[in-house]
């Protein structure tokens, strides 16, 4: 993978944009057997709706790791020094999400160009699922 580097790109007020999905029963159920969350709220419908929910769910971190990866695919995994998240809205099968971040501030240093970012995780459905930020730091150009 190659480092990204400062460019006029990376600039205040730039901005990318990913979308995932629809997101399906499978891909939760992906997620979990990779994580070994096997909370039967995200797999099982009758334990899902015992629970008093229309159905299984998304587990949360399985957007956060859909907003980290693009994050690390925007600016470079190996560039990546923080990364917070905060869940806000449960996700559903059939959900698309829409993941964009806002460059919030660009800071030059000895050691490279910091740059960090505002993310947002919105359904379809238009509610945020997760909000987050992350920091970079790029090798100078």
């Amino acid at each position: 993978m190659t480092t990204p580097q400062a460019s006029p790109a990376v600039r205040v007020g730039g901005k990318a944009e990913r979308s995932f999905g629809p997101l399906t029963v499978t891909d939760i159920v992906r997620y979990a057997g990779a994580s070994g969350d096997f909370n039967p709220l995200h797999h099982d419908d009758e334990a899902a709706k015992a629970a008093g929910f229309p159905g299984v769910f998304s587990i949360g971190m399985f957007q956060a790791a859909l907003v980290g990866t693009f994050a690390t695919d925007w600016l470079g995994a190996e560039t990546v020094r923080r990364l917070t998240t905060r869940f806000k809205e449960q996700v559903w099968p059939g959900d698309t999400l829409t993941v964009t971040g806002a460059v919030t501030a660009v800071r030059p240093g000895a050691d490279g160009i910091t740059v960090e970012i505002d993310l947002t995780c919105t359904r379809d459905a238009g509610g945020v699922a997760i909000s987050g930020r992350a920091e970079f730091l790029l090798p100078s150009a």
